[in-house]
């Protein structure tokens, strides 16, 4: 009997113990960038479309959650990025630092960021054949053909607030991809973004301080693009 006693006490105690905090994402990746902030973009798996987009801050040594968003992928889901080919509507995972930001409309307040306002004449140049691929242009350059760029302002929904992605973009490999920003939703899945909400966009624009190094990891919640890898 006072075995059984003794066996229902320490049950009880077990039961009523307070739960661990669980382990942020962050805390549990290979590498944030080094900086104080992160975007995280995870799907469910590399055939997925859409997911979930968090920014994190790091704040007395943990990291804490400032905000998050459904997320929408490429229309053939996701690829390890190292490998990833242009054209295949892909989204290439990694962890990638951001290198500016831009839009269609006016930069949401309290942005921070670099934020370059598009014109008629502002293009993003995806021809392989062209010095300019995979960059910003003011005017089609004459080896950039206008059929392998996107005209910025004929997505103004998408383009409306956005950060370019660095992926593919401090040395870029001819053939693995161009063109890869954070964006506002359009009707459905990406051509290789990674998109979300316009009031998420603007939040995350609002939140992100290029001072504390902000970087994106993409990738999955588990096997080899797991985001947990990069």
């Amino acid at each position: 009997m006072r075995t059984l006693l003794a066996l229902g006490a320490v049950l009880l105690s077990l039961a009523s113990a307070p739960t661990p905090p669980a382990v942020p994402l962050p805390a549990r990746m290979a590498d944030t960038g080094g900086g104080s902030q992160l975007i995280t973009a995870v799907a469910a798996d590399a055939s997925a479309t859409t997911g979930t987009v968090t920014w994190w801050d790091r704040r007395g040594g943990r990291w804490v959650r400032a905000g998050s968003a459904p997320a929408r992928f490429g229309a053939k889901g996701l690829a390890e990025g190292a490998t990833r080919r242009q054209g295949t509507h892909t989204t290439p995972t990694g962890l990638f630092d951001l290198p500016y930001a831009f839009g269609i409309r006016a930069a949401p307040a309290g942005t921070r960021f670099r934020y370059v306002r598009a014109t008629a004449d502002s293009w993003w140049c995806q021809d392989n054949d062209s010095r300019a691929y995979n960059r910003w242009v003011e005017k089609l350059p004459a080896d950039c053909r206008a059929a392998e760029a996107e005209h910025i302002v004929a997505y103004g929904t998408q383009y409306a607030h956005a950060l370019v992605i660095g992926f593919n973009y401090a040395r870029p490999v001819r053939m693995r991809g161009a063109g890869i920003f954070l964006h506002v939703n359009g009707r459905g899945a990406t051509a290789g973004c990674v998109s979300v909400p316009a009031d998420a966009m603007r939040a995350i624009l609002a939140w992100a301080d290029p001072a504390r190094r902000p970087h994106i990891a993409v990738g999955t919640r588990r096997g080899p693009t797991a985001v947990t890898r990069y």
